[in-house]
């Protein structure tokens, strides 16, 4: 396994790059959704989210992304520099982190014309796609796409894309600008094994290019090992954080799954 940039697991962040969440509560039509949640993730470092339905993954996620209100603290601080607060846009001693966010894949009809150039131009430019797309917005798109090493996909019909196409576009746009920190809601769904593997593979290299904090959520137990530098085991409250060996087989794994894992991530 790759050796973390910024320090151990288990340590402070210090002055290095560090998404921290302190005590993050949210109720929601008072329920409960997540219960004093803490944890950090480093610059350069790949946490796997994981828990069954209904445990606050997704609003774990809004809460990062600014979409709803909590209580806690959830602080984003670069290397040497202050801490920036994520919450409502305020800022202390700096800007605002850049988030890139990568939903669930979405649905595209197999036969909406619509390529992935006229889907980045719209997502990223003023530019009504249905008339003849400028070169600098295609060109503009392509190196996105270099990014992620899906230039070939430019021109297809987004509804013609295989689940691991779609999440590399996906992944390109989400990518522009880079961000600070990139949250992957279910990457590997809809994902054959090959895509799967190029998949991870990517967001290995990207993190290790950019240096940004990659937080994702998966069902996808047995590749935890293979690609995760930590595992965060929620259900409302972070039952288990740590190295991915030492969380799938905790206690607490077996009581929230029913599961028994090896070592080597395998039943």
């Amino acid at each position: 396994m790759r050796k973390i940039k910024h320090g151990a697991l288990a340590g402070g962040c210090g002055d290095s790059c560090c998404l921290k969440l302190d005590g993050l509560n949210v109720r929601i039509q008072g329920e409960e959704i997540l219960e004093d949640v803490s944890f950090h993730l480093h610059c350069g470092e790949i946490a796997a989210l994981i828990g069954p339905n209904g445990a606050g993954k997704s609003t774990l996620f809004r809460s990062i992304l600014g979409q709803i209100s909590y209580s806690g603290t959830i602080s984003f601080t670069q290397v040497g520099g202050p801490a920036i607060r994520l919450a409502d846009g305020t800022t202390i001693g700096g800007t605002r982190p850049l988030i890139g966010y990568v939903p669930q894949s979405p649905s595209f009809d197999r036969g909406d014309p619509v390529t992935v150039l006229d889907f980045f131009t719209a997502a990223t430019a003023k530019w009504p796609v249905w008339l003849p797309i400028p070169k600098k917005y295609r060109d503009q798109c392509r190196r996105s796409l270099e990014r992620v090493h899906g230039e070939d996909l430019l021109d297809k019909p987004m509804g013609g894309l295989s689940g691991g196409q779609l999440q590399r576009v996906l992944l390109a746009l989400a990518l522009e600008p880079v961000p600070h920190i990139l949250i992957l809601d279910e990457p590997l769904s809809g994902v054959d094994i090959e895509g799967e593997h190029q998949l991870l593979d990517m967001l290995d290299e990207i993190r290790t290019k950019y240096d940004l904090s990659i937080l994702l959520s998966t069902h996808d137990f047995a590749t935890l090992t293979t690609f995760a530098d930590k595992v965060i085991l929620l259900n409302k409250k972070v039952l288990k954080a740590g190295a991915p060996e030492e969380v799938v087989a905790s206690p607490e794994f077996y009581e929230t799954f029913h599961l028994k894992m090896g070592r080597k991530g395998e039943n």
